[in-house]
This record gives structure tokens, C-alpha cells and sequence, in this order.
């Protein structure tokens, strides 16, 4: 997944929209079992960080600052994190089966330090988005 939005979010959803990889969708549309997300939530099996960009666009055009943080590398180091958490649920193709780290790992940033992932910083407080 690599980013994650928090509780912070105010439903305007100019992220969704700005993501390349459609990881991003709205309140309504997550797949969140438990009904946690009540704001928009990244598919951490979609999220590419947008790293060929300088920051990720949904960071980039978020008008709340710290809403959108930091997460593990979907990689199969962190498998654990994604799919044992019940804070996810990732979704089950047809024919590969389910898209966990193991089975379809993402590009993320390696300048981002596993502690800053861990303790979930900003976004824009690591890549200086806020003045």
C-alpha cells in the first residue's frame, strides 16, 4: 500500500481522482468490512506511491495537512501487515487469486525510512509539501 488516509480526511476526494494506479476510492465505495473507513481509503494492493513522480499525487492535492501518511512497502517482507491485518481487505482476482504482497508486490519509495512508515508520518512532512 505504501500511503495510507487517516480519520483526518474531509471527504472532498480530489485524491481519488489525481491517482494514477485507481488505488484511491470514496467512503461509499470501500471495502472495508468492518465499516472503520469512513473517509476515502487506498487499495494498498494498487498503490505505486506514484514513485516516477517527485510526490505522490494524491499527497500532492490533498487540501488537509497529515491526512495522507506514510504505510509499509506492499512487499512480501510486510505480507503480515496487509493480510493478516484486519484493518485491510485485498482484493481476490479471478485467476491469480488473492493480490497479496507475496503474489503482487508494489514499487514503493526507498528513500522513506521503515521507521517513518512505522510510526505512519506524513507524506508531506517527509517530502516537504507544507511550508
Amino acid at each position: 500500500m505504501s500511503v495510507l488516509i487517516t480519520d483526518t480526511c474531509i471527504n472532498c476526494d480530489a485524491c481519488i481522482d489525481e491517482c494514477p494506479a485507481t488505488a484511491i476510492v470514496n467512503s461509499n465505495e470501500s471495502p472495508s468490512l468492518d465499516g472503520e473507513y469512513h473517509y476515502a481509503y487506498v487499495k494498498p494492493e494498487k498503490c505505486i506511491e506514484c514513485v516516477d513522480a517527485a510526490v505522490p499525487k494524491c499527497a500532492e492535492v490533498c487540501p488537509t495537512e497529515g491526512c495522507i501518511v506514510w504505510d509499509m512497502p506492499y512487499t512480501e517482507t510486510y505480507n503480515d501487515h496487509f493480510v493478516v491485518s484486519n484493518s485491510y481487505v485485498i482484493r481476490v482476482h479471478k485467476k491469480k487469486g488473492l493480490l497479496s504482497p507475496l503474489v503482487a508486490p508494489r514499487p514503493f519509495r526507498e528513500g522513506i525510512f521503515i521507521e517513518d512508515r512505522s510510526n505512519r508520518v506524513s507524506v508531506g512532512e517527509t517530502l516537504k509539501l507544507y511550508n
